[in-house]
């Protein structure tokens, strides 16, 4: 008989393999992205792909002593992976709130912006007619409003009640861009797009922050889940080993 649950030492394992699969798969892609690096940019180099081999070897180098702790029921084995555990879970919260704050810091300079700061930008044509190509796709006017493009506000602006934008950040990046009234003495269409491409712009960076702060977090609790199932089994067997002397010893 084992010194671990059957139950508990099963579902270990399982999800040790689920990681161990993960891993595997991330190599398959450090593989493919060092390869795309030396065939495209052989004399500048990819930082990104390196962070790729550190974590998928760190997750498949752990999950891989976490099934062998499970199988041997070895004490040092399972107070090893405890240790991985619980320094992963540290360096995953600790990013993830990095993530977070730096998250509001660019939501809060998005919302400061102020038509001053984007006039210089305005000036510059290629920016303008990369702009331009943005409001006609995304149903939105301007950086900060329409008020960006002085007084000659282009047709791309151009709204009516049955064009609809991507919607701002406030209702998670979807739904009605809204119409209003252009800014007086402009010239160009009547009605222009309440939201400007500011928004449209943070809405898509915020889904990348939340997807990178769903990442850290999940794995942070993943690793607290795993830190708190390995401390029970590493109290199971040492209950077992003590149990065990204690008979030999009465005997």
């Amino acid at each position: 008989m084992g010194k671990i649950n059957g139950c508990l030492k099963c579902l270990f394992i399982f999800f040790n393999v689920v990681f161990v699969i993960l891993g595997c798969g991330l190599i398959y892609l450090a593989v493919r992205a060092t390869a795309m690096s030396i065939q495209q940019m052989s004399s500048v180099g990819v930082p990104g792909v390196g962070w790729i081999w550190v974590v998928a070897i760190g997750i498949l180098g752990i999950s891989s002593l976490g099934i062998y702790a499970a199988c041997s029921e070895n004490e040092l084995a399972l107070k090893i992976f405890a240790g991985f555990m619980g320094i992963g879970m540290l360096i995953m919260l600790i990013f993830g709130i990095i993530v977070a704050v730096q998250r509001n810091q660019i939501k809060s300079a998005f919302q400061s912006t102020s038509n001053e700061l984007v006039v210089p930008f305005m000036k510059d044509e290629n920016f303008k007619q990369m702009l331009d190509a943005m409001q006609s796709t995304f149903k939105c006017c301007g950086i900060v409003s329409a008020e960006d493009w002085g007084n000659e506000i282009p047709v791309s602006c151009d709204c009516s009640s049955s064009n609809t934008g991507l919607g701002t950040y406030d209702n998670f990046g979807f739904g009605s861009s809204g119409c209003k009234s252009k800014p007086q003495g402009a010239s160009g269409p009547a009605k222009v797009y309440d939201q400007s491409c500011g928004d449209v712009i943070f809405s898509v960076v915020d889904i990348f922050f939340k997807v990178a702060m769903g990442f850290l977090f999940g794995f942070a609790v993943t690793a607290l889940l795993g830190l708190l199932i390995t401390l029970f089994m590493i109290h199971q067997v040492k209950r077992n080993d003590n149990g065990g002397s204690i008979a030999m010893k009465s005997y």
